[in-house]
Protein backbone atom coordinates (compact mmCIF):
# COMPACT_ATOMS: atom_id res chain seq x y z
CA UNK A 1 0.00 0.00 0.00
CA UNK A 2 0.97 3.31 -0.97
CA UNK A 3 2.43 5.88 1.92
CA UNK A 4 -0.11 8.10 1.70
CA UNK A 5 -3.11 5.32 0.93
CA UNK A 6 -5.34 5.21 4.35
CA UNK A 7 -6.99 2.20 4.88
CA UNK A 8 -10.89 1.82 4.07
CA UNK A 9 -13.76 -0.18 5.45
CA UNK A 10 -15.66 -2.69 3.33
CA UNK A 11 -18.43 0.12 3.74
CA UNK A 12 -16.18 2.66 2.33
CA UNK A 13 -15.80 0.01 -0.91
CA UNK A 14 -19.69 -0.09 -1.05
CA UNK A 15 -20.18 3.53 -1.67
CA UNK A 16 -18.14 3.58 -5.01
CA UNK A 17 -20.61 2.01 -7.19
CA UNK A 18 -18.54 0.44 -10.36
CA UNK A 19 -20.74 -1.10 -12.98
CA UNK A 20 -19.97 -2.57 -16.31
CA UNK A 21 -21.25 -1.34 -19.34
CA UNK A 22 -20.71 -1.41 -23.40
CA UNK A 23 -19.28 1.91 -25.06
CA UNK A 24 -22.05 2.85 -27.87
CA UNK A 25 -21.32 5.76 -29.08
CA UNK A 26 -17.39 6.90 -29.78
CA UNK A 27 -16.74 10.18 -31.07
CA UNK A 28 -12.99 13.14 -30.85
CA UNK A 29 -13.30 15.61 -28.87
CA UNK A 30 -10.68 17.86 -30.18
CA UNK A 31 -11.24 21.19 -27.66
CA UNK A 32 -10.01 18.58 -24.71
CA UNK A 33 -7.16 19.92 -23.21
CA UNK A 34 -5.30 16.42 -23.38
CA UNK A 35 -6.25 14.64 -26.29
CA UNK A 36 -9.53 12.67 -25.45
CA UNK A 37 -12.46 11.16 -26.91
CA UNK A 38 -16.37 11.32 -25.71
CA UNK A 39 -17.85 7.90 -25.01
CA UNK A 40 -21.55 7.15 -24.67
CA UNK A 41 -21.80 3.63 -22.19
CA UNK A 42 -24.80 1.69 -21.56
CA UNK A 43 -24.95 -0.28 -18.48
CA UNK A 44 -28.26 -1.39 -18.75
CA UNK A 45 -31.62 -0.95 -18.50
CA UNK A 46 -31.59 0.49 -14.59
CA UNK A 47 -28.60 3.19 -15.18
CA UNK A 48 -29.13 3.65 -18.92
CA UNK A 49 -26.32 5.75 -20.76
CA UNK A 50 -24.30 7.76 -19.47
CA UNK A 51 -21.45 9.72 -21.36
CA UNK A 52 -18.12 10.18 -19.86
CA UNK A 53 -14.78 12.65 -21.62
CA UNK A 54 -11.79 9.59 -21.70
CA UNK A 55 -8.09 9.92 -22.11
CA UNK A 56 -7.79 7.14 -23.64
CA UNK A 57 -6.82 8.12 -27.81
CA UNK A 58 -3.17 7.05 -27.45
CA UNK A 59 -4.24 3.12 -27.10
CA UNK A 60 -7.50 3.31 -28.65
CA UNK A 61 -8.88 4.36 -32.29
CA UNK A 62 -12.54 5.22 -31.60
CA UNK A 63 -13.28 2.82 -34.33
CA UNK A 64 -12.02 0.37 -31.14
CA UNK A 65 -14.33 1.46 -28.47
CA UNK A 66 -17.82 0.74 -29.65
CA UNK A 67 -18.44 -2.75 -28.62
CA UNK A 68 -16.01 -2.94 -25.62
CA UNK A 69 -17.56 -3.41 -22.48
CA UNK A 70 -15.50 -1.19 -19.14
CA UNK A 71 -15.79 -0.48 -15.34
CA UNK A 72 -16.90 3.04 -15.24
CA UNK A 73 -17.40 4.71 -10.98
CA UNK A 74 -21.65 5.42 -11.79
CA UNK A 75 -22.04 7.05 -8.27
CA UNK A 76 -19.77 10.69 -9.18
CA UNK A 77 -22.02 13.95 -9.52
CA UNK A 78 -21.35 15.21 -12.93
CA UNK A 79 -18.41 16.80 -13.98
CA UNK A 80 -18.08 19.82 -16.39
CA UNK A 81 -15.14 18.68 -18.90
CA UNK A 82 -14.63 21.57 -21.18
CA UNK A 83 -18.20 22.24 -23.37
CA UNK A 84 -18.59 18.57 -22.25
CA UNK A 85 -20.83 17.30 -19.12
CA UNK A 86 -19.07 13.91 -17.87
CA UNK A 87 -21.22 11.54 -16.26
CA UNK A 88 -19.49 8.52 -15.11
CA UNK A 89 -15.68 7.81 -14.75
CA UNK A 90 -14.34 5.18 -17.40
CA UNK A 91 -11.51 3.02 -15.18
CA UNK A 92 -8.01 2.27 -16.52
CA UNK A 93 -4.25 1.66 -15.36
CA UNK A 94 -1.45 3.33 -16.68
CA UNK A 95 0.33 0.72 -19.41
CA UNK A 96 4.04 0.45 -19.53
CA UNK A 97 4.18 3.66 -22.20
CA UNK A 98 1.71 6.11 -19.62
CA UNK A 99 -1.34 5.26 -21.88
CA UNK A 100 -4.69 4.08 -20.35
CA UNK A 101 -5.61 0.41 -20.63
CA UNK A 102 -9.01 0.29 -20.04
CA UNK A 103 -10.50 -2.23 -17.35
CA UNK A 104 -13.13 -4.69 -18.45
CA UNK A 105 -14.49 -8.22 -17.79
CA UNK A 106 -12.51 -11.19 -20.21
CA UNK A 107 -15.92 -12.48 -20.76
CA UNK A 108 -19.28 -10.59 -22.03
CA UNK A 109 -21.24 -9.99 -18.86
CA UNK A 110 -24.60 -8.22 -18.62
CA UNK A 111 -24.61 -4.47 -18.49
CA UNK A 112 -25.22 -2.49 -15.13
CA UNK A 113 -23.60 -5.51 -13.32
CA UNK A 114 -21.85 -4.43 -10.09
CA UNK A 115 -18.37 -5.07 -9.08
CA UNK A 116 -18.04 -7.01 -6.09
Amino acid sequence: MAADQATISFTDFLKVDIRVGTVVRAEPYPEARVPAAKLWVDFGPEIGTKKTSAQVVGRYGLDDLPGRQVAAVVNFPPKQIGKFMSEVLVLGFPGEDGEVVLIGPDRKVPDGGRLY
